[in-house]
């Protein structure tokens, strides 16, 4: 296998990191060519000590004087600015562009990757959740191959490979559940940021651990996976598994149901959406067969995490919605970390968001990226 060229947006991040990793064992398949970070400047000069990038990213203007000082004692390229993550992409010619960015700034810089012709392992949910049609669109017409990093989505294209994708009954996508799934209506109102940041099972950035907690992560993939794999969004389906060792089932017409199960770890993950389809020999531990007889399994309860419900009502409606979605809940998610709202307003915020959005067709970035400014503006204010 020749090196591949990686630029590596969101290299300071929980999949930032674990991507590295992957890299730097497979240093024969792989090389960094970029990398982006919010604000991390100090782990970004120590990844760049090792993987010496063409050019880096920082995205808080805060950093800037300071990443510029970084990367001119690397005589290394330095982008800023809006278009930034996207100008890397022009600047490093990757052959794979991994997107572990938070949120819809991740949306931007996959279109261009997709310009550029570079393959993109997609670990940001937000991308296809706001721009999913207008990205596959894109995709499909540049021949693009956009490869799950999530490990339920990577799952399922594991389980399709070699299927007839017109056999499959239904995808049934596995949720933790979270750290709250027996907690009381009640209790749920007392539930603080710290509580809900130690998830039971995966290590997670702070975004995407909270979205786990209220479900709506879960309901992020729903759109995800009824994008990646042209699946209609009644034949998929939820199930609370908080061992988290399948990570998602595919059952065909004839009764057949296919799993994947591994350990619960992003490293294997990474490693299947960069090489897809090869297989190659890794450090991981096998999975324990006898930690098998403990699986369970048990429905969603969408009374007490109604975001899950959310998304579907979402993605049917189509258009902007999904988008209005997406930016009430980041904005809810931001102001419950900031201690500035508490839990079970998470739901009410993006509930209100939806019922006063005004939808139509999502069908350019600029349209996309105003209705993602205008229901922040709305969310700010409830």
């Amino acid at each position: 296998m020749s090196q591949k060229k990686i630029l590596l947006l969101g290299s300071t991040g929980s999949i930032g990191t674990r991507t590295l990793d992957v890299v730097r064992d497979f240093s024969d398949a792989f090389c960094i060519c970029g990398l982006s970070t919010f604000g991390r400047v100090d782990m970004l000069k120590s990844q760049i000590e090792q993987f010496r990038p063409r050019a880096i990213s920082v995205s808080d203007v805060a950093k800037q004087k300071e990443a510029r000082c970084l990367a001119e004692s690397y005589d290394i390229k330095i982008t800023f600015g809006e278009n930034a993550l996207s100008e890397l992409v022009a600047i490093c010619e990757p052959d794979i562009v991994v997107v572990a960015t938070v949120g819809i700034a991740g949306l931007k810089p996959t279109l261009a990757a997709i310009a550029h012709g570079a393959d993109v392992a997609l670990a940001n949910k937000e991308v296809l959740v706001t721009g999913g049609d207008l990205v596959m669109a894109s995709a499909r017409a540049k021949g693009i191959s956009l490869r799950p990093i999530d490990s339920e989505h990577n799952a399922v294209a594991q389980c399709l490979l070699g299927q007839n994708p017109s056999k499959v009954r239904r995808i049934i996508l596995t949720a933790s559940g979270g750290p709250f799934r027996h907690f009381t209506q009640e209790a749920l109102q007392k539930v603080t940021p710290e509580q809900a940041l130690k998830h039971p099972t995966w290590r997670m950035g702070c975004k995407i651990t909270i979205d786990s907690a209220t479900l709506m992560n879960k309901g992020f993939e729903v759109i995800e996976g009824h994008h990646l794999f042209n699946m209609p969004l009644e034949q998929i389906d939820v199930v609370i598994h908080p061992q988290s060792i399948i990570h998602s089932f595919v059952e065909y017409v004839d009764g057949s149901l296919i799993a994947q199960l591994s350990v619960a770890d992003m490293y294997l993950t990474i490693q299947s959406a960069l090489m897809f389809p090869e297989r190659r020999p890794n450090y991981l531990a096998p999975l324990e067969i006898s930690a098998l007889s403990a699986l369970t399994f048990e429905k969603p309860d969408c009374e007490r995490f109604p975001c899950l419900s959310y998304a579907y009502e979402a993605a049917r409606a189509g258009g902007t919605a999904p988008v209005a979605l997406n930016a009430a809940n980041e904005v809810a998610v931001r102001r419950f970390l900031n201690n500035e709202i508490p839990f079970h307003h998470i739901p009410h915020i993006i509930r209100k968001s939806l019922d006063t959005h005004k939808n139509h067709q999502a069908s350019s970035l600029e349209a996309i990226e105003e209705t993602d400014r205008l229901t922040r503006e709305d969310a700010e204010a409830l």
